[in-house]
């Protein structure tokens, strides 16, 4: 039993990467009959049947049987084949349950929601989506009307990560089931921190300050650099103010970037690391998940996804490790944990047949080992936290020095604070790199970036 749970646990280096993008892969549209593919809309001759024009074939509305459930999700080998798995396990105890699946990307699955709401239609819209968690509370937000609130459901959120949880949650109000992990890992070379005198444990439970200094040295012994970062991405910035536990945002929706004392400090930590060389911009995501496999960069910071990208480098296996994140000196009450990327499942107003997909999700996502261990091959690592502590979850990984890794992750995810995203979170993201761009490449003064950042998330507020 141990070894062809070894066996699966390989597997998760070809498909943790889907996790963080959201992408989807062929277009099919695949269905679950107690797990096994069909088809009973009409709509597709098998699980990978395509409409007329190349586009998936997409049932829309609630499913009329009273055993079945529609649901609208993205990427076949990842969050299809999570609910697929979940339907089979669930018709163990509920004979002739089924689900049908569409497969819809996520910004489509946005669109959907939007277009229906504008129409004053719900009724096209499936009993069960999955959005990316720094959408939810957009779409709360502006379309409370789409959600079920699931707050006294019998769902235990107390069983998940906080943080993961506070991503679905609005005004107090349960939306969402949370799905796929996105703990901030810190993996490190350790055949090249060892050439700079250093190991694993000398980056575990450090501050930024003293990670900087180590960067140094490592750069110095070694001419490689600690981290890359793609340029005018935000995203190291953002890991590092979730950790804080602050946000873009107050508790009152306004925006938070003008006078972020966090921020600002988090900035300047960045862009002192690209004048120290010890953290180098690439141009591009390839250029970046190439630093990670040919060995010009000491480390990878990211959400656990990342792994995916790293373990595809076979003769790098057991020259990684894995521990958390620094924190941040100057701010009382820092982390050493964060979150980047993840989605969660919601179960729409339109569905007839609430009580079913609220038992459904109760019975698996938020309360099945038997799911969290085999989906973990597909790259799905758990938010809910029992299931840290199944055998699957502390198997060593040889990659990552033996170390029962997905354990530690699902522990990280429990310590990472939460975050206030709002509705216009993409905008002070995207405002935010452009700050970042800004002062890293041209010298701009960083307190006249910050406050123009500020005013473009205002004017897109509508303030």
């Amino acid at each position: 039993m141990k070894k062809k749970v070894i066996s699966v646990l390989l597997a998760l280096t070809m498909t943790l990467s889907l996790a963080a993008c959201g992408s989807g892969g062929d277009n099919s549209n695949g269905t679950a009959d107690g797990g096994a593919a069909a088809a009973d809309d009409g709509a597709a001759a098998d699980a990978g049947a395509a409409a007329d024009d190349g586009t998936a074939a997409v049932t829309e509305g609630a499913a009329a049987d009273d055993n079945t459930l529609t649901v609208w999700t993205w990427d076949p080998n990842f969050n299809i084949y999570a609910i697929q798995k979940a339907a089979e396990i669930y018709a163990k105890d509920h004979e002739g349950f089924k689900v049908q699946v569409s497969e819809i990307q996520s910004d489509d699955i946005e669109t959907r929601i939007t277009t229906a709401v504008q129409a004053n239609d719900l009724s096209t819209l499936p009993d069960i989506f999955l959005m990316q968690d720094n959408s939810f509370q957009k779409y709360t937000t502006f379309y409370p009307d789409v959600f079920t609130d699931l707050t006294n459901s019998g769902i235990d959120f107390s069983q998940f990560s906080a943080a993961k949880v506070a991503y679905s949650t609005l005004n107090g109000v349960n939306y969402g089931i949370p799905f796929d992990n996105g703990a901030v890992i810190n993996c490190v070379r350790t055949d090249i921190l060892e050439q700079a005198g250093f190991t694993v444990d000398d980056f575990t439970d450090i501050t930024w300050s003293d990670y900087m200094e180590k960067a140094k040295v490592v750069l110095d012994k070694t001419g490689v650099p600690m981290l890359t970062a793609q340029a005018g991405s935000p995203d190291q910035v953002m890991m590092m103010l979730q950790s804080c536990g602050s946000s873009l945002f107050k508790e009152d929706g306004s925006a938070n970037i003008e006078g972020n004392a966090e921020l600002k400090a988090i900035m300047e930590v960045y862009l002192q690391m690209v004048k120290d060389g010890t953290l180098v911009e690439v141009t591009d995501w390839d250029q970046y998940i190439a630093s990670l496999n040919n060995g010009t960069a000491a480390s990878a910071m990211n959400g656990c996804w990342i792994m995916a990208s790293i373990t595809v480098a076979e003769d790098q296996s057991g020259k990684w490790a894995l521990t958390n994140m620094p924190k941040l000196d100057s701010v009382s009450g820092a982390t050493n944990y964060s979150n980047n990327g993840g989605s969660s499942w919601a179960i729409c107003s339109n569905c007839q047949k609430v009580d079913l997909a609220v038992d459904f999700m109760n019975s698996t996502f938020a309360g099945s080992n038997e799911l969290y261990d085999d989906v973990i091959s597909k790259g799905a690592l758990a938010t809910w936290a029992p299931a840290g502590e199944s055998e699957a979850y502390n198997v060593g990984v040889d990659f990552f020095g033996g170390d029962a890794i997905y354990a530690k992750i699902v522990e990280f995810a429990t310590h990472t604070p939460s975050n206030v995203t709002g509705p216009f979170y993409y905008d002070a993201r995207d405002a935010v790199g452009v700050a970042l761009s800004n002062i890293s490449q041209t010298g701009a003064d960083i307190d006249s970036e910050i406050a123009t950042a500020q005013q473009t998330v205002e004017f897109n507020m509508g303030g």
